[in-house]
């Protein structure tokens, strides 16, 4: 299979790092709110590039991507359909307990449980057995060769805490209620939390018992969400805070010629695309009764053909995007570049509709997030106005992330007609996207958990169970571009660009920015 190397191109040199610098506190902001601690609330970078600094996987990632040993020491396939994991001993959870297979076994069970956001990176089919305290065995119904690459996001809880605790059910994104686990954290990581205020302020210190290597001098660290553009680049410039992120297209000069910041960046994994609901028989937002326009796919490239990606690229994002055909980035499939997006064209759209029974256009509502993504805001506000052209009135429904995500994730069903997302495969495979996005899926969202329009073709879960287990390299790709290229002929979404990766430092911090967008303080020094 093909994954091209991402380097620390796209992160600072760390050439500070293993230096003996003095001890520091490092102080951060993000556009958006850490609020559950939960580590499969939400299957969200930002929350879990966070929760990732304190919990471990059994793998993680380096510097540039690449899968290292974690919390197993080392794996074996055994055959086919088994792998054996080797724990590492000696790991203690930061309230002194012990790191041991009934932890693994039990963080496998409760990832898979109602209420997770993170149920595929375990198929639900997978045995897990305990050979013995420290090696574990996972028994695939089948062929896996992708099986680790999304367990550096697969976080191992403390069996014992979690119980005592009564946090066993996981609390989902949309719960309102939060239990123990989700106001409180206890990982195995290099850094603890020590104070969790949801939306407001959260508090970690260094893990002195950390069983692995801390490059970075940095104690203590603070993050603040500052949802305002302005008053976070601001608060850099200042130098109240040590880094911020995204920051802003258009303020990218103006941190670099500031003195004392610096703007850093580079290529990002994340694909930025707009879906549709292709499942309910009328929309739950929008003019058209007793029907649903997106169920027809004339409606579905209508929308497509009627936005204009190189003028989002050039004034909404200032050239820091790069518009796709796919829901993945090119960077992570080698025959991405056979693939062209339709082409913008708003008299074709208009035929489209009223060739579709639609000459007058229809309204809908868009749901948004407005601190999410790179001015996600606007993008949406922007795409409003193309699709304006061609007589559809959409009605904007921007919010933070926590409640965009309720909203669109509600446990009632999938409240949302039009939307936006984001997605970057945890995985760095296209299995990952097509599972995700474009999997069918059953009301309770098994199939295709953020697949929130419903698209359902039995053929792309034809074709995703085969890539699943292929281990030819050309074969699989092969399988994969045929997928994709039922998704482009169906309009499945409506892909738009990957954005680039744009993070505001103080020239005093070092820091590794990874292609994946996750922040990890154990890479930072502060002089």
């Amino acid at each position: 299979m093909h994954m091209m190397k991402l380097t620390a191109a796209a992160a600072l040199a760390v050439s500070l790092i293993g230096s003996s610098a003095q001890a520091e506190t490092l102080k951060f902001a993000f556009q958006g709110t850490l609020n559950q601690l939960d580590p499969y609330s939400l299957n969200e970078t930002f929350t879990l590039s966070s929760l990732g600094n304190t919990y471990e996987g059994l793998t993680r990632r380096g510097p540039d991507l690449e899968i290292e040993p974690a919390l197993a020491e080392s794996w074996e396939i055994v055959d086919d359909n088994r792998w054996r994991f080797h724990l590492r001993k000696g790991v203690k959870f930061h309230n002194g307990n012990d790191f041991t297979a009934d932890d693994v076994i039990f963080s496998a069970d409760r990832v898979r449980s109602e209420g997770s956001d993170l149920t595929t990176r375990i198929n639900a089919q997978v045995k897990v057995e305990k050979v013995d305290d420290y090696t574990v065995d996972f028994v695939l119904p089948g062929p896996n060769p992708i099986l680790t690459y999304e367990w550096d996001t697969w976080y191992i809880m403390d069996k014992e805490w979690t119980e005592a605790n009564d946090a066993v059910k996981v609390t989902s994104a949309s719960d309102t209620t939060p239990n123990y686990a989700s106001l409180h954290a206890n990982g195995t990581g290099p850094y603890k939390i020590m104070s969790h205020e949801p939306g407001v302020r959260t508090i970690y210190e260094k893990n002195d018992d950390y069983w692995g290597k801390i490059d970075g001098n940095i104690d203590r660290v603070e993050f603040t969400p500052i949802g305002s553009d302005a008053t976070r680049v601001a608060a850099l410039l200042s130098g109240e805070l040590d880094m911020v992120y995204p920051i802003p297209v258009q303020d990218i000069q103006r941190v670099d010629n500031n003195a004392g910041t610096k703007a850093l960046t580079g290529p990002e994994l994340r694909t930025i695309f707009l879906g549709m609901d292709q499942k309910r028989d009328e929309l739950l937002h929008s003019s058209v009764k007793g029907k649903n326009p997106f169920k027809d796919v004339r409606v579905r490239k209508a929308f497509y053909q009627a936005i204009d990606m190189n003028a989002i690229r050039d004034k909404v994002m200032r050239g820091m995007s790069n518009p796709t055909s796919l829901l993945i980035s090119p960077l992570l499939f080698s025959r991405s570049d056979e693939f062209e997006r339709w082409p913008y064209d708003p008299e074709a759209s208009k035929a489209l509709l009223a060739e579709a029974g639609y000459g007058d256009g229809f309204s809908v509502a868009m749901d948004c997030p407005n601190d999410r993504y790179v001015n996600d805001e606007a993008i949406c506000q922007t795409v409003a106005a193309f699709l304006a052209r061609v007589g559809i009135k959409v009605e904007l429904n921007a919010q933070p992330k926590a409640q965009y995500f309720a909203k669109v994730l509600a446990s009632n069903g999938y409240d949302t007609s039009f939307y936006l997302l984001g997605w970057t495969p945890s995985s760095f495979d296209s299995w990952n996207v097509l599972t995700n996005i474009t999997g069918c899926r059953d009301d309770k969202g098994v199939g295709g958990p953020f697949n929130l329009g419903g698209y359902c073709n039995p053929k792309i879960t034809e074709l995703s169970e085969q890539i699943l287990v292929e281990n030819d390299a050309t074969k699989r790709d092969a399988l994969i571009a045929e997928a994709f290229t039922i998704l482009h002929e169906d309009v499945s979404h409506i892909p738009l660009h990957q954005q680039s990766l744009a993070w505001g430092v103080s020239e005093d911090v070092s820091l590794v920015q990874r292609a994946d967008n996750q922040f990890m303080f154990r890479w930072v020094v502060k002089k």
